[in-house]
């Protein structure tokens, strides 16, 4: 959940996130389907509190989550709930857009979430203190990269990166922007786009979704086990309103 980009091409949305977690958390489950407040998502699951940190939900919505908001912050935890389950929080509202203004944040870490909804981008931050949100063009490409592990230059390296990337392929396919998000850096292991940082940070894994007018599908690649997982046509996108 460190380093995410949002990709359009043609009728395609694509929103893809490298997890870059300590080495001591436990291991992570693929995506499937699950049930949270009635509401029917597609997410890889958190084994140690229970959320995630990308999701689909039934009708084609979508997010994903990094950790922190500008910069880096200094954790204080215990933290009442964990960003994971909060994120779910958001996106189980019949207008998750909403919903994050709405909802109490007070003793929750700060974070960054993507929204993609009724074909709508949103970014909202939460610092700690205060909540930020802004609805960006979803017919621009854009790359995040979390406040926590990443400082100001080498989030600027990384937007070149990125730039040069679409200036190179005009029209990406989902395993072509996986590609991206594997391969790209400049043999820095602590700062390239699959980073690992002297056995305490490492990117476990790469979770890309792909939305069109009427089908979704999510690829998911586990790093650390070699194994890519695949869910196809799983929910029905929601209706231009």
């Amino acid at each position: 959940m460190c380093t995410v980009s949002f990709i359009p091409v043609g009728d395609k949305f694509f929103i893809t996130s490298n997890r870059d977690e300590k080495l001591n958390r436990k291991k992570a489950m693929a995506p499937a389907r699950h049930e949270y407040k009635g509401i029917k998502f597609l997410f890889p699951k958190d084994t140690d509190a229970g959320g995630t940190w990308i999701v689909m939900k039934e009708n084609g919505d979508a997010a994903v989550l990094l950790n922190g908001a500008f910069i880096n912050h200094t954790a204080e935890p215990p933290y009442r709930k964990s960003r994971g389950l909060i994120l779910l929080d958001i996106l189980a509202d019949e207008k998750p857009s909403a919903a994050f203004s709405k909802i109490d944040l007070i003793n929750i870490e700060p974070f960054t979430m993507i929204l993609f909804q009724n074909k709508s981008l949103f970014e909202f931050r939460w610092d700690g203190i205060e909540k930020f949100g802004k609805q960006l063009s979803k017919y621009k490409a854009y790359i995040w990269s979390s406040a926590t592990l990443y400082d100001g230059l080498t989030i600027l390296k990384r937007e070149k990166w990125f730039i040069e990337f679409l200036n190179q392929q005009i029209a990406p396919s989902q395993q072509t922007i996986i590609n991206f998000h594997r391969f790209t850096g400049d043999g820095d292991s602590h700062n390239d786009l699959l980073m690992y940082r002297g056995g305490l940070h490492q990117t476990v894994s790469i979770t890309s979704i792909e939305l069109t007018l009427n089908k979704a599908k999510m690829q998911y690649l586990d790093l650390k086990e070699n194994k890519s997982f695949l869910h196809e046509a799983f929910f029905s996108l929601a209706a231009e309103k």
